[in-house]
């Protein structure tokens, strides 16, 4: 991900497709725009017929954000990529996702894409995280479910609040 240029979009694709949808993206503006993309994905447990598995799912189903410039040749280039259904706009043009939003997620992925769990431990019915993704993000936290090892966490994407379910490993109950 580019530090020198702080302008991030999001391109609404195919549910399901966000990793093939990359791909192309990547191989269409490989040499000549400077744009990134990338998809933020989590690291769950889930159960599955009695057995835990680790699984990785995507943050915002249906979304890829590219970081870059979004002139209007590389508008027009979006046109005709399988899976990308459009580009987010406003009434300037593609819609800048505010910096705040963009900052919460891009500590979370740490300039990866993958959203690793956090540790906490719960101390009288408020959850302290120890370290992680999570690790001064504490109140965006809205609840979380012990048994599951997952963290409801709010963010904002795309001018909308979401809950989004993070792995949690609870070391202890103080």
């Amino acid at each position: 991900m580019s530090e020198i240029d702080e302008k991030w979009y999001a391109l609404f694709v195919l549910t399901g497709e966000e990793i093939k949808v990359k791909r192309r993206l990547e191989r269409k503006f490989k040499d000549s725009s400077g744009l990134t993309f990338v998809v933020p994905r989590r690291r769950l447990i889930e159960r599955k017929a009695g057995k835990w598995e680790e699984k990785i799912r995507t943050v915002f189903p249906g979304y890829i954000l590219a970081n870059g410039t979004i002139r209007e040749k590389e508008y027009y280039s979006f046109e005709g990529i399988p899976g990308l259904l459009r580009v987010l706009k406003d009434s300037g043009g593609p819609h800048e996702i505010p910096g705040e939003e963009i900052e919460v997620i891009k500590k979370l992925i740490r300039g990866g894409e993958i959203i690793d769990p956090s540790s906490a431990f719960e101390q009288a019915d408020k959850v302290i995280i120890t370290d992680g993704p999570l690790l001064g993000l504490e109140g965006l936290i809205h609840s979380v479910d012990k048994r599951k090892g997952r963290a409801k966490v709010r963010l904002n994407f795309a001018g909308e609040p979401r809950l989004v379910d993070l792995s949690v490993n609870i070391i202890q109950t103080v």
